[in-house]
């Protein structure tokens, strides 16, 4: 997956996944009761941090990683007709 914009420094931009359609029992979710996914693929990562030393601190995730983020993490962009959320590599909680 190709993305049109660079993120900076230590921001990450994930493409979240797809909302549940229905449970595990199979009970249909409406669109009301869906709850925002909190998991998604990174699609690009910036250069990194700089250190109070001066040093650049690579990012931790990479490209492709599938990982979970807080709920209320990131900022909702559109880019291309599709959906991202740009955020800080500390707003991930794991790589799954």
């Amino acid at each position: 997956m190709s993305i049109s914009i660079k993120p900076l420094a230590d921001r990450v931009i994930v493409a979240p996944a797809a909302a549940e359609e229905k449970t595990k029992s199979g009970i249909i979710i409406p669109d009301t009761a869906k709850e925002k996914p909190q998991r998604g693929e990174v699609v690009a990562v910036g250069e990194g941090k700089v250190s109070e030393q001066g040093a650049l601190m690579k990012p931790q995730v990479q490209v492709g990683d599938q990982v979970l983020y807080g709920k209320y993490a990131g900022t909702e962009i559109s880019v291309d007709g599709s959906d991202y959320l740009i955020m800080r590599e500390s707003d991930i909680l794991a790589i799954l």
